[in-house]
């Protein structure tokens, strides 16, 4: 948003006439029904007057939701104002006042101002989201509503704020850590490939993390050539295999790249007789899932959802540079499809005895094609 924000409620948050002040927060009133009589929820109708009325007929007030028509007449003069709103509103399992305010903002035209919230919640927990909304906007910092929840666990959230983005993000958080990390990096490009360049994965590649740029001058200097690919990292690549059969597990979907450069070098490369070999799993999942089936490599940009385990064919990979990781995951499972089950089994029982360390910040092996290997014996 590059307008002022103004935070608004329902008549339902019982914030006091002090706390709205102070924190600049509006109220739309509900319509209070008692008897015959009908009037806003404004706060002049007390808790006495309700007391009154019961004992004079036995009745207890009943509320009514905001009407689309009284949005419109509640949202336009703060709009005018030059201000854009967040409406936070009663959970819509209780009250219908949440659709209405979309309703109005969609007959408004105004849905890219006026952005309603389900605040999912009763009216203390509705006005604590609110007073911390406005905390968030006085400081400068976003706010963010979980827009969805997904089947996989994730959250689909959608932020409230001016600026940039990443820079926003930056100044709220740190680089998010793998949970057996437990030092915190003072560094935060520690945690990132001495090549990276561009921003959107969910972790680093951590095979990658082993090469230096003196490491990578000395390897060009023996002859081998680097090409470089993208893939945004998805969280989906540190899930569990839960399935009984593992065709059934649903696989997560990434974004990667491949320029026209690496393209030709891979093509290049293959066709002198020279091997390709990736590092990470990261790397072997972008080229496979864009290589034709005779292997030959071309410039594309896209997603993919490529599942490799045992039995799957290679078409572009040779070698694979790879940290060790988790039981259960799908990055074994690829490991294994390179080099087979036992040989799997045997390195990781070696690393063990040996103490190797695991995971990120790990050690490594390369891995050739098993398979092919004992073809040409």
């Amino acid at each position: 948003m590059s307008r002022p924000v103004c935070i608004t409620y329902d008549s339902t948050c019982d914030l006091t006439p002090a706390l709205l002040e102070r924190f600049q927060i509006r109220t739309v009133p509900l319509t209070i029904q008692s008897g015959q009589r009908t009037f806003p929820d404004d706060g002049s109708y007390t808790a006495l007057d309700l007391y009154a009325d019961y004992q004079k007929d036995g009745t207890l007030p009943k509320t009514a939701a905001v009407s689309p028509e009284e949005f419109k007449n509640f949202f336009a003069p703060i709009l005018d104002e030059g201000f854009d709103i967040v409406h936070i509103d009663i959970s819509s399992n209780l009250s219908c006042t949440c659709q209405n305010a979309l309703l109005a903002a969609t007959e408004m035209e105004a849905a890219h101002r006026i952005h309603v919230v389900d605040s999912r919640q009763l009216s203390t927990g509705g006005a604590l989201l609110a007073l911390q909304g406005a905390k968030l906007r006085d400081q400068g910092l976003p706010a963010a509503e979980i827009a969805e929840e997904l089947p996989d666990g994730n959250r689909l959230v959608k932020f409230f704020y001016e600026g940039i983005f990443l820079e926003v993000l930056d100044r709220l958080g740190k680089m998010p850590l793998p949970p057996y990390i437990k030092e915190e990096l003072q560094d935060r490009e520690r945690y990132q490939t001495v090549y990276s360049k561009v921003n959107g994965s969910a972790a680093a590649p951590t095979a990658g993390l082993h090469f230096t740029p003196e490491l990578l001058e000395k390897i060009r200097q023996m002859g081998v050539k680097v090409g470089y690919v993208t893939l945004h990292v998805g969280l989906g690549t540190f899930r569990p295999v839960k399935e009984e059969e593992i065709t059934d597990h649903a696989m997560h979907s990434e974004y990667c790249v491949i320029s026209q450069e690496t393209a030709d070098l891979i093509n290049e490369t293959k066709k002198n007789g020279g091997r390709v070999i990736c590092v990470g799993t990261t790397s072997c999942r972008t080229v496979e899932s864009q290589a034709a089936e005779d292997g030959t490599m071309r410039a594309c940009a896209g997603w993919t959802d490529i599942f490799i385990y045992p039995g799957y064919r290679f078409k572009v990979m040779d070698a694979l540079v790879t940290n060790f990781h988790l039981p259960e995951s799908t990055l074994i499972m690829l490991v294994s499809a390179l080099a087979g089950r036992e040989h799997v089994l045997s390195a990781y029982k070696e690393a063990v005895e040996q103490r190797y360390r695991f995971f990120s910040f790990g050690d490594a092996m390369f891995i050739g094609n098993m398979k092919d290997d004992e073809k040409s014996k």
